[in-house]
C-alpha cells in the first residue's frame, strides 16, 4: 500500500509532465493505478518517483518508483492514466472516408485529446476542404493521422525552396522532381544542375534544411 504522501508526488509529477505538452486552456487528470499484488518490496526511507525514459505522459502510461534509501534498493513502475480535456473540432456526425469536409460537418466539443494518438484541431477552418482517410463517428475527434495528406504540387514543377542551417536561411528555385506530399521529402533539381532532398511544407514550398 502506498502512503498518502507518496501518491500525491505521483500525481504531480504526472500532471506536470502532461501540462508540458497540453495546449493551453485544457485540464489534466490523472487516475493512479495499484502495484502489482504480487510485488514483495523491502521498506524503504526514501521512494523517488519518476517519469521512465520513452514513456508516454498522456494517456495510459507508468511512473516509476525507486527506493533510494532502505535496506534493498529497488525499482518498479505504477500503472497511470493521464487525461487531458480540452475543447476540439469534432464530426457533427457519422462521416465516412473519402469526404471532403465543410463547416456543416463539424462542431466543438470538450472531450479527453489524449484519450487516442494524434494531433487534434482547434479550428475548424483549418479543416475545411481536408479529405477523410477513415470514418469518423459522430462526436468523435478529428485528428491528423484521419486526414488524407495532401499533394502540395506536381513532378516537374516550379517550387520554392528555402534552404536553413545555423544562423542563415536563404531562398531559391528549383524544380521538384516528384509530387510534393505534405510532411514527406522530396528531390528537387537547382537551375545549376544540383539535386537535394527536402520537405514539402506547404503551396510549391519545400524547406530544406542542413
Amino acid at each position: 500500500m502506498l502512503e498518502p504522501a507518496l501518491i500525491e508526488r505521483v500525481r504531480q509529477l504526472a500532471e506536470t509532465a502532461a501540462r508540458a505538452t497540453a495546449p493551453s486552456g485544457t485540464r489534466v487528470a490523472v487516475e493512479i493505478g495499484q502495484l502489482d499484488a504480487r510485488l514483495r518490496l523491502a521498506p524503504c526511507q526514501q521512494v523517488q518517483p519518476y517519469l521512465p525514459p520513452g514513456m508516454s505522459a498522456w494517456g495510459r502510461s507508468r511512473i516509476g518508483l525507486r527506493c533510494t534509501d532502505g535496506v534493498a534498493r529497488w525499482n518498479v513502475t505504477l500503472p497511470v492514466r493521464v487525461s487531458v480535456y480540452g475543447r476540439v473540432v469534432v464530426a457533427n456526425a457519422p462521416l465516412p472516408a473519402g469526404v471532403n469536409l465543410s463547416q456543416e460537418q463539424l462542431a466543438m466539443a470538450d472531450i479527453d485529446i489524449a484519450a487516442e494518438p494524434g494531433a487534434v484541431f482547434t479550428d475548424a477552418a483549418l479543416l475545411i476542404g481536408r479529405t477523410l482517410a477513415r470514418p469518423l463517428a459522430a462526436a468523435e475527434a478529428v485528428r491528423a493521422p484521419a486526414l488524407k495528406s495532401r499533394q502540395w504540387f506536381a513532378a516537374g514543377e516550379t517550387v520554392q525552396v528555402r534552404v536553413a542551417g545555423e544562423g542563415f536561411a536563404i531562398a531559391s528555385e528549383a524544380q521538384a522532381l516528384s509530387a510534393g506530399i505534405e510532411g514527406q521529402d522530396v528531390r528537387v533539381r537547382f537551375e545549376s544542375g544540383r539535386t537535394a532532398s527536402g520537405r514539402a511544407v506547404g503551396e510549391r514550398r519545400v524547406e530544406l534544411l542542413l
